[in-house]
């Protein structure tokens, strides 16, 4: 059971180090991807855009106050920006169970800190999870909490 534990433990710090190197690792594919790399990574991680669901306004609204902060884009770099995150993190977005944080797994999901860690660990350990039922099997994970998010869940 130790042993496991400390598995668990040790798989969570090699995805933390490799999070830290590639901030944009976690981030879905598409059009405008790049742009994001380039604007927000200079102040923070994806953790802070991906445990948000925002509105094409409330995105326009929160890019607003970071370029009052001294974030740096051209038009056209902005507004790709935007548009890559109202598709990705709008209102309506689910989460990516396989690549998703643990702060995305606690603010949107609800799962605790504990569960969260659980899930990130697992799936270093064990690879990707195929659908909800797989996570609901994580241990330390309440099931019932899982199937009451399962269509907040993408895999």
């Amino acid at each position: 059971m130790r042993a496991k534990f400390f598995g668990l433990c040790a798989a969570t710090a090699v995805l933390a180090v490799f999070a830290a190197d590639d901030p944009m690792q976690s981030m879905p594919d598409g059009p405008g991807r790049d742009a994001v790399g380039k604007v927000c990574t200079q102040c923070h991680g994806m953790d802070n855009i991906r445990k948000m669901r925002l509105d094409k306004d409330g995105w326009s609204d929160e890019i607003s106050q970071m370029i009052d902060r001294g974030a740096e884009g051209s038009d056209d770099e902005i507004s790709a920006v935007t548009d890559y995150l109202v598709a990705h993190f709008g209102k309506d977005s689910k989460v990516l169970m396989n690549s998703a944080p643990i702060a995305e797994l606690k603010a949107v999901l609800g799962f605790s800190t504990d569960e969260a860690k659980a899930i990130v660990a697992w799936r270093a350990q064990n690879g990707d999870f195929r659908d909800w039922q797989d996570v609901s099997k994580v241990p330390g994970v309440d099931a019932s909490k899982v199937e009451a998010k399962k269509d907040l869940m993408a895999f």
